[in-house]
């Protein structure tokens, strides 16, 4: 299977299905050096783990992290970092009645179709549990990150008709509701709403959004790999977001030049911007002010109201999906956009240490 791979430098691949025995992820490319323990990774998985809060699956696992290769003595040697998480709380049995079917709004039928046959435990490859990969590479890649005074901070925006209140944004309300929103008083609406579609035996979509701080102008190039280009493909990666937004995204279309554009202006010996429209990319290169990204969400597609489908022998059949399925999607997976985001941002600026010649100087001539 090609495709399991990403980014340039600092390079990503990630193996594993959801009801195997482990996932996990190889990173190569990290510098040598950084700080990295188990814990640096775990907490990143803690927020993407299932069964952690009331409207996520009830499937439990641990998600714990080891750390198999590329780190001595708490730091990273520079070689090949192998991260795996077992899996611990597999029920394939729940997936027996759809081995023959497809399910609507899953990757069965498109899977069959390329490879001829699939595992369809849980959707293996496809399977949202293959995130937790990418969560653990992430998490390597912020560690980084910080180190370079650039902040990655991603929530869930809106669930349903539920949109949190940025004016009342609460950066540890991310870490502590069970909707990852920055609002408490919208969180509680929210899961009011989740509630309700729970009683349905429905499901509901949302938006999640990420905001990156203290990333420096320049990074990105002009063509074909333009930041926002990347970032969209990074976002898109993520299973069931179905568009991505930068900076005021869509709402662009339905304005003039005259209020769209932002403007710049010098204050104490800095350039700065007047407003941010742009969401901190102009040009497909970042232009030092605060990145904006925001994904929107399906519903999740397993629901357990009956669905029309076809079988593999093309007969037309009723599904009820069983098993445990998250009702919403959004909370879990914002640590994941914010992975996604921190990978793609890392490999940007390594890359960028190539674009001019004084910066090889800078590094190859120094004392």
């Amino acid at each position: 299977m090609a495709g399991s791979s990403f980014g340039t430098i600092f390079r990503i691949t990630t193996w594993g299905e959801s009801h195997g025995k482990a996932l996990g992820v190889v990173i190569d490319g990290c510098p040598a050096g950084l700080p990295l323990e188990e814990s640096d990774i775990q907490r990143y998985l803690d927020r993407r783990k299932p069964g952690a809060s009331s409207v996520s699956t009830p499937r439990k696992e641990e998600d714990l992290v080891e750390i198999l290769s590329g780190v001595f003595e708490g730091r990273t040697t520079g070689t090949p970092i192998s991260l795996m998480i077992r899996n611990t709380s597999q029920i394939s049995r729940d997936y027996s009645e759809i081995a023959d079917c497809f399910r609507p709004g899953h990757a069965d039928y498109t899977f069959d179709q390329k490879y001829g046959f699939r595992d369809y435990r849980g959707g293996g490859r496809s399977s949202g549990r293959e995130t937790a990969g990418r969560v653990a590479a992430g998490a390597v890649a912020c560690k980084a990150l910080s180190q370079l005074g650039v902040d990655v901070c991603a929530y869930t925006r809106s669930i349903g008709p539920v949109e949190a209140d940025l004016t009342r944004f609460d950066r540890e309300a991310i870490l502590s509701t069970p909707t990852a929103m920055p609002d408490r008083e919208a969180d509680r609406a929210a899961v009011a709403y989740l509630e309700a579609a729970k009683r349905e035996t429905d499901s509901v979509g949302g938006c999640m959004e990420c905001r990156v701080e203290g990333l420096p102008a320049g990074i990105g190039e002009p063509v074909f790999e333009k930041l926002d280009a990347n970032l969209a493909k990074a976002v898109m990666s993520i299973g069931a977001v179905k568009a991505v937004e930068i900076g005021d995204g869509c709402q662009v279309s339905r304005r003039k030049g005259s209020e769209n554009n932002d403007g710049f202006q010098m204050q104490d010996g800095r350039l700065y911007k007047t407003s941010n429209h742009a969401g901190g990319i102009l040009g497909g290169i970042s232009d030092g002010d605060t990145l904006l990204i925001r994904a929107h969400v399906k519903p999740t597609p397993s629901i357990y109201l009956p669905q029309d489908t076809v079988n593999r022998a093309g007969e037309n059949t009723v599904l009820r999906i069983k098993g445990r399925h998250d009702p919403v999607i959004v909370p879990r997976a914002v640590v994941v956009m914010e992975c996604m985001t921190a990978l793609t941002l890392l490999d940007a600026m390594m890359v960028n240490l190539s674009a001019r010649m004084d910066s090889l100087v800078d590094f190859y001539t120094r004392a």
